[in-house]
């Protein structure tokens, strides 16, 4: 609990910090957000992704607000019975303010209650969040119906380019996946940033929040998924190479690194849940900088840094992404929220070699599936190989070529 006093010093701190501050490099999300709907617009994503500088741009656009960031040590107190002297604090500070903006809110458990009662009265909300989990099961209880849902990433190659002042090309591309998206790193180039980033979202937002006690193991078990992007595993596999009690605890790790969005696990292609839930998986790092910055073995691998790259843009356009398998594997499914499939593949050069391990899945793919056209994407090529696009991942991810819409299905 706090004083009224403390929290009104702390605010007002905030509140002139966040004022000052440069609003940054425009975020492609802040054209989706609707600023002007009267519900409640949570922004989740990983710990030093941009959640606060988007909060900013949005602010620009919304008139008198109040602002409280609940990640400051100095409110490491707050309960949720400190919200009523925090509401006299604004009313204080700014009274004609209607928006309210909350920087990693589910540090306070209760908070959706308050903010409620306050949508209740007419006043407007944007709040910023680090655990998809916690997000997910308050907004669940007491807003349901009452908000928008955004998920913002570290930067997009678009948006690194926007960042850096560059033009889109295969060099600044190969660049891009060396450096991944993280600001702060695009900012300072340093790998320690990274580091510092991996370890504070495996310590503070899963070791100490779900109070697990191999810590140790935590961070060898996210490196090697992080870093073994595209291949498969089973939580049984995982369990015996890391000489882990049960399958259950390893599930319920990933399940820790999917809630604070340090990875995405993939599931395989099918039309029963059960056998998506039976199936091995594969996972992919929320960021091919961090990823690359914490291990010493992913920076060599082209093939899978591309991949990941690829992962990420599909997981930011598409509610579905899956992979194939029946006798020969595809990389990638999708499907869009009209249900339409499209199928693609990632091969990070195509040669003589390559070519038919690298097309036949893909032609298992729409053929099982009946999709029309397919999708390779590379670091450079571009061709057309019949039914099949061959594109460039630059050109992908900037949008200058997308995928070709495929046959509604459901799985």
């Amino acid at each position: 609990m706090l004083l009224k006093d403390t929290i009104k010093e702390i605010a007002e701190i905030q509140y002139q910090e966040v004022v000052d501050l440069d609003q940054g490099t425009r975020r492609d999300l802040l054209d989706s957000v609707d600023i002007d709907s009267p519900l409640a617009v949570i922004i989740s994503g990983v710990r030093r992704c941009g959640k606060s500088t988007l909060l900013r741009q949005i602010m620009k656009k919304s008139g008198p607000f109040n602002y409280f960031n609940f990640e400051d040590e100095r409110a490491i107190d707050f309960e949720v019975s400190d919200f009523e002297k925090l509401d006299q604090v604004f009313s204080e500070m700014n009274p004609e303010a209607d928006c309210y903006f909350f920087d990693e809110i589910q540090n306070v458990p209760g908070w959706e209650r308050f903010v409620r009662r306050k949508q209740d009265k007419g006043k407007k909300f944007f709040i910023t969040g680090s655990n998809s989990s916690l997000l997910s099961k308050e907004l669940g209880t007491k807003l349901t119906g009452r908000h928008l849902t955004y998920e913002l990433f570290p930067f997009s190659y678009a948006e690194t380019l926007r960042f850096k002042g560059q033009s889109s090309s295969a060099a600044t591309f190969e660049e891009y996946g060396i450096s991944g998206g993280f600001p702060g790193y695009l900012r300072y180039d340093n790998d320690m940033m990274l580091q510092h980033i991996y370890s504070d979202i495996v310590v503070k937002d899963i070791v100490v929040r779900y109070g697990l006690k191999e810590p140790a193991l935590v961070k060898k078990l996210a490196i090697y998924l992080m870093t073994n992007a595209g291949r498969e595993f089973s939580y049984n596999g995982l369990r015996k190479a890391f000489e882990v009690g049960t399958a259950t605890t390893i599930s319920n790790f990933i399940s820790y690194f999917e809630d604070s969005y340090l990875l995405f696990a993939v599931p395989k292609f099918a039309y029963s849940y059960k056998s998506q839930v039976m199936n091995p998986k594969k996972a992919y790092a929320i960021d091919h900088g961090l990823a690359r910055a914490n291990s010493v073995s992913f920076s060599a691998d082209k093939g899978r840094i591309l991949e990941n790259i690829v992962f990420l843009h599909l997981r930011r356009h598409y509610p579905s992404i899956y992979y194939f398998r029946e006798r020969y594997e595809c990389d990638f499914i999708v499907k869009d929220r009209a249900g339409n499939i499209r199928a693609m593949q990632v091969c990070h050069r195509l040669d003589e070699d390559n070519l038919n391990r690298e097309t036949r899945g893909l032609k298992e793919a729409m053929e099982t599936l009946k999709i029309e056209k397919g999708t390779i994407v590379t670091l450079d090529q571009e061709d057309t190989l019949g039914d099949i696009d061959i594109i460039p991942a630059w050109k992908l991810v900037t949008g200058r070529q997308h995928p070709v819409e495929g046959h509604r299905d459901e799985p």
